[in-house]
């Protein structure tokens, strides 16, 4: 199981250079998880590139695998886990979701670079 990031969704919705990279996850629906607040980075940055209808059909995408609300445990987890490793707490959630999930975070932040179960890829330029 594993969860992509804002950074890996908004690479393949906006068809950044990396789409590739996760079209085959996407579109063969692996087993991912989507936390919450990935819907809500989604559609924040989808909906300023480009319009509101492109975010809904975006987040429409996203809902067709499970998605995960933030409960008690994430949001404690995820205050430990941005202290000890100085995430910001939108991250630390998505961090927290995988932990608790037992879930790879595919990533192109680089602030989850060398993390335990993190798949890290660069940015494509």
């Amino acid at each position: 199981m594993h969860i992509l990031d804002s950074s890996c969704w908004l690479e393949y919705f906006l068809d950044g250079k990396g789409a590739d990279r996760y079209a085959p996850g996407i579109e063969g629906h692996g087993e991912i998880i989507v936390p919450v607040i990935v819907l809500h980075e989604v559609f924040k940055v989808v909906m300023r590139a480009s319009n509101e209808d492109s975010a809904l059909a975006a987040t429409a995408a996203l809902q067709q695998f499970p998605v995960i609300p933030v409960d008690e445990n994430i949001a404690m987890y995820s205050a430990k886990l941005g202290q000890e490793h100085s995430l910001a707490m939108a991250d630390s959630m998505i961090f927290a979701t995988a932990h608790i999930h037992h879930a790879t975070l595919w990533t192109q932040d680089a602030d989850f670079r060398n993390l335990p179960g993190v798949k890290y890829f660069e940015k494509a330029c």
